[in-house]
């Protein structure tokens, strides 16, 4: 009896198709997307709230009350003005506020300036109208 060796070459065995690899996040990378999501939300809104409401347009928003001005004399600073307006507040609030009305970029003003007030000071004397000193 003779035995017969039999031997079988086996096929190339095919790449093994990777399996598919989950992703998932854990509860602080679903805060962190999250945050990011909403801060660019909020980015976009506030972008179109700065393009959508001017400040050029304070009479609209006003009632239809437009800024008084205050022509700068010679000699004259802020600080002057400021307690000419309002006498019972303290002149550095005042001043403060005409600054960032203005966007001014100091306090230092020049004679001849054309300065706008807050709207509660519109009807007080020596406060005159954009039209008055030729601003409209």
């Amino acid at each position: 009896m003779s035995a017969t060796l039999v031997i079988q070459a086996e096929a190339p065995r095919a790449a093994a198709a990777p399996s598919p690899v989950r992703l998932r996040l854990t509860r602080r990378g679903r805060v962190v997307f999250g945050a990011i999501g909403t801060l660019l939300v909020a980015g976009a809104l506030a972008m179109l709230a700065a393009i959508g409401a001017p400040g050029a347009q304070a009479s609209a928003e006003n009632g239809g009350r437009e800024f008084g001005y205050v022509v700068v004399a010679p000699g004259e600073s802020l600080w002057s003005v400021a307690s000419e307006l309002d006498s019972t507040t303290d002149p550095r609030d005042l001043i403060s506020e005409i600054v960032r009305l203005n966007q001014l970029e100091g306090s230092a003003v020049q004679a001849g300036q054309p300065i706008a007030v807050p709207l509660r000071y519109a009807d007080e004397p020596g406060v005159a109208t954009a039209a008055e000193v030729g601003l409209d």
